[in-house]
């Protein structure tokens, strides 16, 4: 990878955000894998958060399970729902391990925080502890969602940014951005820009589950979804260019511009599609 060379463009100077939240997709660890982690995709978001950590930015990561087992999906197989949702904390726990052990390889200084006590691989999530590490240039896992049944890793994101107050919560995915519908099935589908959290729920557009979009709205905490599979998006964002869809709460007020059309993009790449 050259994403080495994309860091020289960004001085610490220029850097829009000190504190980031980056959800990352289960799924997307995939790769082009049925199941599991791609060891070339796991390296790539490895490199991307090292590159970003260097920048001074403080970075803290929530990533889903859904590569491995969703809580969801007990009910299907006739387990009992919360037993299933205490298996897929687990599910992200692993990859919290697998995200780690990429990162050290890289020299990046990071620990892992659990909503479940793990003594073993994970420290218990102390807020103070947490933000302590940040400060102090660590890149933080959050594993093990909230450590309770009935919310998803997106709630999990939500409350751990209002919590470490970060300046944003950036969901990564392998979408470029929110749609007015999917680009798959409809070729008039185009991509928002900007747009507020009110006008999302109007629409009905799928960025998150309602709690974790509620967290966010309720404490103005801002959600920029962007494409993380295109090397440098990450080092973009905090940079200040316009990547992705970002949610704020005023919208297109927020970025200037009044036309509805301004605020939209022809469709590229894949439909918003819910991740892990």
């Amino acid at each position: 990878m050259v994403l080495t060379n994309y860091q020289l463009t960004i001085p610490p100077t220029a850097l829009k955000y000190n504190r980031i939240l980056l959800k990352l997709s289960g799924e997307a660890l995939m790769g082009q894998q049925q199941y599991g982690i791609d060891a070339n995709r796991l390296m790539q978001y490895a490199e991307e958060i090292k590159i970003a950590a260097e920048t001074g930015t403080q970075v803290a990561v929530v990533i889903g399970g859904g590569n491995i087992y969703r809580g969801v999906q007990a009910e299907a197989f006739g387990l009992d729902r919360v037993q299933g949702d205490y298996m897929g904390m687990l599910a992200t726990v692993i990859n919290s391990m697998a995200l780690q052990s990429a990162l050290e390889k890289l020299d990046v200084n990071t620990r892992l925080l659990s909503g479940l006590h793990i003594q073993q691989v994970c420290e218990p999530y102390i807020r103070r502890r947490a933000m302590r590490h940040l400060e102090k240039g660590r890149v933080v896992i959050f594993g093990a969602g909230i450590g309770s049944p009935y919310f998803t890793t997106d709630s999990a994101a939500s409350l751990r940014a209002i919590e470490i107050e970060a300046d944003v919560v950036l969901k990564g995915t392998r979408v470029d951005g929110i749609y007015t519908a999917d680009p798959e099935k409809d070729p008039t589908a185009k991509r928002f820009t900007d747009i507020s959290f009110d006008e999302v729920m109007d629409k009905k557009l799928n960025v998150m589950d309602m709690t974790a979009f509620t967290l966010c709205k309720e404490n103005n905490l801002p959600i920029i979804v962007f494409d993380m599979n295109k090397e440098g998006n990450l080092q973009r964002l905090l940079r200040g260019d316009s990547v992705g869809t970002l949610v704020s709460m005023n919208g297109a007020t927020a970025a200037g511009a009044n036309e509805p059309d301004a605020l939209l993009q022809p469709a590229v790449g894949e439909p918003n599609t819910p991740s892990a």
